[in-house]
């Protein structure tokens, strides 16, 4: 993660099977958890993907989901695209003013570290926001 910032940019435009789920609280993330590993186990999907990348997309979605429940308000949307080369996920909440902030200088035992992780996992990532919305995304 250059800088340990989290770039502003507009979410990609990408093709394929679309997967979204409502989470309106912290419990819901486990449930839509057990749903991503269930649809990634499918035959044509995993056929199509490694076992790392598909841990790196329930890790990633584990640390978006929990920012967006945790820092963000309103309700909580994620959204996966899964494409023939690989996943986009997207995480929206109700805080449009506040960006994602990667802890800097904090001891991990603190935690903060989800942000620096996803960026390590993905290719690409970003946030931008909307009137009452913020997106997260990564892919």
């Amino acid at each position: 993660m250059s800088g340990l910032v989290w770039p502003s940019a507009p979410v990609p435009t990408e093709d394929g099977d679309v997967w979204r789920w409502e989470l309106p609280t912290v419990h819901d993330a486990s449930r839509v958890r057990m749903d991503l590993r269930a649809r990634l186990a499918h035959p044509s999907l995993a056929a199509r993907s490694t076992e790392d990348a598909r841990e790196g997309l329930l890790l990633t979605f584990e640390e978006l989901s929990s920012n967006a429940l945790r820092h963000g308000g309103g309700a909580v949307e994620a959204l996966i695209v899964a494409m023939p080369t690989g996943w986009l996920i997207r995480l929206t909440d109700g805080s449009p003013d506040a960006p994602p902030r990667p802890a800097i200088d904090r001891d991990p035992a603190f935690g903060g570290m989800g942000l620096p992780m996803v960026a390590q996992l993905s290719v690409d990532y970003g946030w931008c926001s909307e009137p009452g919305r913020k997106h997260v995304w990564a892919g």
